[in-house]
């Protein structure tokens, strides 16, 4: 480090501060920097933390700057350290476990602590917030172990953590002392719909609700109101409220109120300090959401760097629900009062609703709810105080002759260049602009890969295509052209058909012939130009195992503490006793944690090691279930005519055909079945890939069903009156899916994007067309074979599977 250097000390290494960072380098390099930060983790997203709880991100997913980042800039990095004081005669902050550190600057960026009721029993085992990635880690774990859950507090915070202890598979309550969710966000008609909507996913509510103890021994066991009444739980998220941390601040004699204060230029009242963020108090507002953090980031950026100015005054704040499949914005005043022009619209068919509220005909705030595309220039809008015309009115809330698009371009136009686009990353319009001009930036997902706008939530992923084609003007169409990937500017179909033009055989000459930018691909590309190969060219081509998910290549499930679960096939979800006891003896000799019936009729076999997967499969010489591919998982069943007295079809016998003819076979994405055998649908068709329903005439077949995170009630395609019929029209159906669908695209999105009518008139109503898909699929299944079974010929074989699993890289 540079003597002459300015020593700057940044205390806390959350959003706030480590944004300011970014920030300072790009303007100064007069800086030798320090940064403490109390968690043992690099910087990463707090507001991406629900998603963490759901499951669709990990933490190495919301992690914004590694640790390359710190030692790349020449950042001293103390992690798990906290600074208790700031020493202004010796110019020194000191931390709790004794360290000591010089400074010239400090940038205090301390952030918020979760607030606790100060009822009894709030120290009890099982009572948490929901404030850092520990709260999440203790929900994950609680989840595991216990049932019912309460969430206090219904705002932003509560309902995230909620829909995630919901996702998890708790019993979640949440318990809110107002009549109304969300309440310093929403209008009473938002935040019943929003009510409305949660409750559809699961989420129980107790409204003007006050919790005044929590009961239960050494851990919570439930909640006792004031009303006398008591709600059972053994697992309590605490979410009313925050708290700036001002710790530091107050032990170095700095001026607090709620929050550190500070001025205009976010200079406390120490000499050379400064503060922005959650711990921040300015103009007497402390503020709880991320904009403003990143807004008074720049401008403490530019005077800490001696960068001319203009002083912070303040932010229009704006709040987004990160919920999955709830979409709900807020900004400015949202509660009309007889001084407001309101202007709205609701449609209770498709659950929408918006609301404008105007002051002296300027917009003052706004409301939406299921349909937010406007948010970006509403915000925009009431921060500049905009007047209401006849020519806005009609852009906002339709009619009039305004399009859409040249709405939207004339909205990012007048933009300031410091207003914030990426409020998860704090990225604004200048830098967006920059890159695309000086780097030559054409496609959003080069944006996101040089700044990190649309990393995290992707809401901002519309203004950002806004921004390219403002800027890129005429080329923007062209140069925009978005692919399957970052690698390359090419559609599925387009890879399909330069596949089959050009006779290309491998994905490194797929990659090399069409020009991909990058030479080796991604962890998109590449399974997904495998899969497109080994679809087109089922006898020839030879499969890539190193383009395989890391699953596929081992035969079994990554669990997080890196053992595996092994799946066998069970035909139908039938099984025998001899195999029962196959799999008992190998559980107990490999030490299996524990065998789980899972929701397709199988057994699971968890916790194995992975240096005894081959060993494993040796010895249990059954089929792989292949519970890890991009295939045929499960065929779920019902007893049937065999068994069920209201049973009209074999539904055991189709269904162990079905999954004994079709398993083994690559498809897009996973591929789940079910056959009942009277529509009663115990087997649960309406949620499967493919759903069969047996009846006395025969058998129908639904379509496009799927149980997750996106759930989809499958389509009915056809009747159909013999087995025959019923196997050429299913084995029809999956080939069409294997030669149009996308790569990790499931039915429930393809039949939406082909049409259910389009797909029924290729392989119900065309008879020769669909003898052709049939050919097609039969000639692929011919190709096939389970390769676990060649693997696990001999031991020479094994030896080499060992290698190959030791050897591979986590694709």
């Amino acid at each position: 480090m540079g003597t002459d250097r300015e020593k700057l000390v940044v205390i806390g290494n959350g959003m706030a501060g480590i944004s300011a960072v970014e920030q300072i380098l790009k303007l100064t390099s007069k800086f030798d920097i320090t940064v403490f930060g109390s968690e043992p983790h690099p910087n990463y997203n707090r507001i991406m933390l629900s998603y963490v709880l759901e499951g669709s991100k990990t933490m190495d997913d919301i992690i914004l700057n590694d640790l390359n980042w710190y030692r790349d800039n020449g950042i001293t990095l103390h992690t798990g350290t906290t600074v208790v004081r700031i020493e202004e005669e010796t110019k020194e902050v000191v931390a709790e476990n004794g360290l000591r550190v010089p400074y010239d600057k400090i940038l205090i960026a301390t952030g918020s602590n979760s607030f606790i009721l100060p009822i009894p029993g709030s120290d009890k085992e099982g009572v948490v917030g929901f404030r850092d990635i520990a709260d999440c880690h203790q929900m994950l774990e609680a989840a595991k172990t216990y049932r019912k859950a309460a969430v206090i507090g219904g705002g932003l915070l509560g309902l995230e953590a909620a829909k995630g202890l919901v996702q998890l598979g708790m019993e979640v309550t949440v318990v809110h002392l107002m009549e109304d969710l969300m309440e310093r966000q929403l209008d009473h008609q938002a935040a019943l719909m929003l009510k409305s909507e949660l409750e559809r996913q699961g989420i129980k509510f107790k409204m003007g609700a006050q919790t005044t103890e929590l009961l239960g021994d050494k851990r919570v066991s439930g909640l006792q109101f004031a009303d006398g009444t008591e709600l059972e739980a053994e697992f309590v998220v605490m979410a009313v409220g925050i708290k700036p941390n001002i710790a530091v601040a107050k032990a170095s004699g700095i001026e607090t109120g709620r929050g550190i204060v500070v001025n205009d230029y976010l200079q406390t009242s120490m000499e050379g300090v400064y503060s922005v963020g959650e711990c921040t108090e300015h103009r007497g507002i402390c503020y709880g959401l991320v904009a403003p953090l990143f807004e008074q980031g720049i401008v403490m950026a530019k005077h800490i760097s001696g960068v001319e100015t203009a002083p912070y005054a303040g932010s229009v704040v704006s709040t987004k629900l990160k919920i999955s499949g709830v979409d709900v914005f807020s900004t400015g005043e949202f509660i009309d009062g007889p001084e407001h022009t309101v202007i709205s619209s609701k449609d209770e068919w498709k659950r929408t609703y918006k609301k404008i509220l105007l002051k002296d005909n300027a917009l003052i705030g706004a409301v939406l709810f299921g349909d937010i595309d406007d948010s970006a220039e509403l915000q925009k809008l009431i921060k500049q105080n905009a007047e209401m015309t006849d020519e806005l009115h009609a852009s906002l809330m339709g009619g009039g002759c305004c399009g859409s698009g040249e709405k939207k371009t004339k909205s990012v136009e007048t933009m300031s260049d410091e207003e914030i686009v990426c409020g998860c990353n704090g990225v604004t319009k200048g830098t967006i602009v920059d890159v695309i001009t000086n780097q030559g930036l054409t496609t959003v997902d080069e944006i996101k890969a040089c700044t990190g706008a649309t990393r995290s939530c992707g809401g901002c992923k519309p203004v950002v295509e806004q921004i390219l084609q403002y800027v890129l003007g005429d080329g923007f169409t062209s140069a925009a052209k978005q692919g399957i990937c970052g690698c390359t500017t090419l559609s599925r179909d387009e890879i399909v058909a330069e596949i089959k033009a050009k006779g290309l055989q491998t994905t490194k000459e797929v990659m090399n012939v069409l020009g991909w930018n990058q030479p080796e691909g991604c962890s998109k590309c590449r399974p997904a130009i495998n899969y497109y190969l080994g679809m087109l060219n089922p006898d020839t081509y030879e499969d890539e195992k190193e383009s395989r998910f890391v699953n596929e290549r081992m035969g079994a499930n990554i669990q997080k503490d890196g053992t595996y679960t092994v799946v066998p096939r069970m035909y139908g979800g039938v099984t025998t006793p001899e195999d029962l006891k196959k799999i008992a003896d190998v559980s107990l000799k490999y030490d299996v944690k524990v065998v789980k019936v899972t929701g397709g009729q199988r057994l699971d076999l968890i916790g194995v090691k992975k240096e005894d997967l081959p060993k494993v499969w040796a010895e249990l010489d059954m089929p792989s279930g292949y519970a890890y591919a991009k295939s045929l998982r499960t065929v779920k069943t019902c007893v049937g005519s065999q068994f069920c007295r209201f049973g009209t079809q074999d539904s055991m016998g189709m269904g162990a055909l079905l999954e004994r003819k079709f398993e083994r076979l690559d498809f897009p994405a996973k591929f789940k079945m079910a056959v009942n055998g009277c529509p009663r649908n115990c087997a649960e068709s309406c949620t499967k890939d493919i759903g069969i329903v047996g009846n006395d005439g025969g058998w129908e077949i639904f379509i496009g069903g799927n149980g997750g995170i996106k759930a989809r009630l499958a389509d009915s395609l056809c009747k159909v009156k013999t087995d025959e019929e019923l196997i050429e029209l299913c084995g029809a159906i999956m080939q069409y899916y294997r030669e149009t669908g996308n790569y990790l695209e499931r039915t429930s999105e393809w039949v939406e994007r082909m049409g259910l009518d389009h797909i029924k008139s290729v392989v119900v109503d065309d008879i020769e067309g669909r003898k052709a898909l049939v050919e097609r699929i039969e000639f692929a299944l011919k190709q096939v074979t389970d390769p676990w079974k060649k693997m696990l010929g001999d031991d020479e074989n094994r030896n080499k599977l060992f290698h190959s699993l030791e050897m591979s890289d986590q694709l």
